[in-house]
């Protein structure tokens, strides 16, 4: 990985994926002895309103909300 010059680095992809991290984490820069960790930032809201934000504005459909509440009423 290469350091820019904002002192950026970008975490592969998979790396993202098999530690957790998605858009719009809050993470911690952690001196670790000789080294650095990178770790989420300790939540301060519940983790259910930490989800609803994380996915607020992601989803989009053709339907109208009358189309959508009679989909969810015939389940």
């Amino acid at each position: 990985m290469l350091l820019n010059s904002k002192g950026q680095v970008t975490i592969p992809a998979e790396l993202r994926r098999s530690h957790g991290f998605v858009e719009g984490d809050e993470v911690d820069v952690v001196a670790d002895g000789s080294g650095l960790r990178i770790v989420h930032t300790a939540p301060d809201a519940p983790r259910g309103k930490q989800l609803v934000e994380r996915m607020r504005g992601r989803a989009t459909t053709a339907l109208s909300t009358d189309e959508l509440m009679a989909l969810l009423r015939d389940a």
